[in-house]
């Protein structure tokens, strides 16, 4: 089912938590809502769910308006952060509860019990309750719960944030896989870029209640349409470096030419991935601030001017704090926005 949001906002008094958000989630996607603490995204997620009322805007599933609905006639599960698990019962019983509040027959609820076990490997551990299962464990109940409803749309607040990392990447990937086998469309909140990077069709990235940027990962990646979206996706972010540097801005006339912005630099910011920036022999000078060696690459923490950026090198990389290097990279690597209004340069 298609979930279409159009210009919604909410308001607490004076406090605009979701700003006319507009999204459209087609059906059997993984969509995701990426943001920072207090970006507004669990709230756009209930204002979906229907426990929080919109103030203003539409959403539609399906194209029907379900905007004053209550949860119950939205047709979709929830899965929360915090598994939300009945502690007295089984592993059984909390996944069949709702079933049994709709008073489902008993058959009916023992197919789908055994469907969701068989996909989620809980086999075993009916019998046992929360108390003794593993944080991943007691993510698969809140799963089985979630596909035992058979409802066509599944919302997930942060389900993995409760995890360690090993866990999380297992779980990430059971997830999409499990989504994408049942063709639910699934909308996902999460603040971990590397969740939302991996798992996503399309990505909403949030920002004070407003969106910054909605698109497939690799355009996030490739064309972030503002300064906060190419802060925010990247490990490390990418770097942004004002060209009302004379230093930068210099370096750049001489080698960027072709793929400079016309008219006045100045008031433009330069951004370039980590990953996209090579050590040379010649180039914009730099001074290393410190090292980070991670095994597969390093990052070089350095200076031009008054402001920092770093450089991600494969291996390892002979260099100490204080040592002069020269950097350089590709012209099609480089972004350019505007400072004043965070955009990204049309030119």
């Amino acid at each position: 089912m298609q979930i279409e949001l159009e210009k919604v906002s909410k308001s607490w008094g004076e406090v605009q938590a979701v700003d006319q958000v507009s999204f459209t989630a087609a059906a059997g996607e993984l969509m995701v809502v990426l943001g920072p603490s207090g970006c507004g995204k669990s709230t756009v997620l209930r204002l979906i769910a229907g426990l929080e009322t919109v103030s203003a805007g539409a959403i539609r599933i399906e194209d029907k308006d379900v905007t004053g609905l209550p949860p119950a006639k939205r047709n979709l599960s929830m899965v929360f952060q915090s598994y939300a698990l009945f502690p007295h019962l089984s592993v059984a019983e909390n996944i069949v509860f709702g079933l049994k509040v709709r008073k489902l027959k008993a058959a009916e609820r023992q197919r789908r019990l055994e469907r969701a076990v068989e996909l989620l490997g809980l086999q075993g551990l009916l019998l046992r309750k929360p108390a003794e299962l593993s944080g991943g464990q007691r993510q698969r109940v809140a799963l089985g719960r979630a596909i035992v409803s058979e409802a066509p749309v599944c919302l997930m607040d942060e389900p993995l944030s409760n995890l360690d990392a090993k866990l999380r990447h297992e779980m990430r990937r059971e997830i999409r896989t499990l989504q994408q086998r049942l063709r639910i469309t699934m909308i996902y909140v999460t603040h971990d870029q590397v969740e939302a990077m991996t798992m996503a069709d399309k990505i909403a990235l949030l920002n004070a209640g407003h969106v910054e940027q909605f698109a497939p990962p690799e355009e996030l990646y490739a064309r972030p349409a503002t300064i906060f979206a190419a802060g925010f996706i990247g490990t490390p972010p990418m770097n942004l470096l004002p060209l009302d540097n004379a230093d930068v801005l210099r370096w750049a006339r001489a080698n960027l030419a072709g793929s400079l912005p016309q008219g006045v630099l100045e008031g433009l910011i330069l951004g370039v991935r980590p990953e996209k920036i090579s050590l040379a022999d010649a180039g914009l000078a730099a001074d290393v601030l410190s090292l980070e060696y991670l095994g597969a690459d390093s990052l070089v923490a350095c200076r031009i001017g008054a402001y920092e950026l770093i450089v991600r090198q494969s291996g390892r990389v002979k260099l100490a704090a204080g040592d002069r290097i020269h950097i350089t990279w590709p012209k099609a690597e480089s972004h350019f926005f505007e400072a004043r209004s965070g955009r990204r340069h049309a030119g």
